[in-house]
């Protein structure tokens, strides 16, 4: 029922330009939910959240931490695909604080449904989105922040930021780091089952 309410949504420009809403996906009480940024291109055109190339190393990365991927909930901040043409290409384009803030009543909504143990956030966007903007992805990255929705946070890159390593050494090391931190919450969430049981 929300996705078809956030289907209607215009509550900023970008739906005149995106294919669609993407909505989250994942089960209906995940104990994890990951909130990135927006739709890439091919969410945009599938619809479906983490599909893309970031998606791939978001699963792989979650699979080598011991988070089994369909046990999470995945979202982005942004429901719509902001993009700028370059040719026949559509290339991203980062999501403004209006944006942001249109789409936050959406993110909110499925937070309050889900009622996860921890939140990962993916990136600068959606730092600012759940944790506001007195944080920073490097500075902050592998903390455990508080969040105001009640249930903590932590704080990591965009997979896609691995995507843009310079080389393979980098890329290795980048992607160890990000893997890192998904260990962080998958012992986050044990650590919290082990003081509920």
């Amino acid at each position: 029922m929300l996705k078809r309410a956030a289907e209607q949504c215009t509550a900023c420009p970008l739906y005149r330009n995106a294919t669609q809403v993407v909505f989250g996906e994942g089960p209906r009480h995940p104990r994890l939910v990951l909130v990135g940024e927006q739709p890439g291109d091919q969410e945009d055109l599938s619809g479906h959240p983490f599909v893309g190339p970031a998606g791939r190393i978001l699963a792989q990365a979650l699979e080598e931490s011991g988070i089994d991927r369909r046990a999470a909930y995945v979202t982005n901040a942004v429901k719509h695909f902001k993009w700028e043409a370059h040719g026949k290409r559509r290339l991203h384009k980062k999501p403004g604080a209006r944006e942001i803030a249109a789409c936050r009543p959406w993110l909110e909504a499925e937070l309050r449904i889900l009622q996860p143990r921890v939140i990962v956030c993916l990136g600068a966007t959606a730092v600012l989105s759940i944790l506001g903007s007195e944080v920073r992805v490097l500075r902050d990255r592998g903390k455990v922040i508080p969040s105001r929705y009640n249930m903590p946070a932590l704080v990591t890159v965009h997979p896609s930021s691995l995507l843009r390593a310079p080389d393979d050494k980098a890329r290795h090391r980048a992607y160890a780091d990000f893997t890192r931190d998904l260990r962080l919450a998958a012992d986050l969430i044990k650590g919290l089952d082990r003081d509920q049981a």
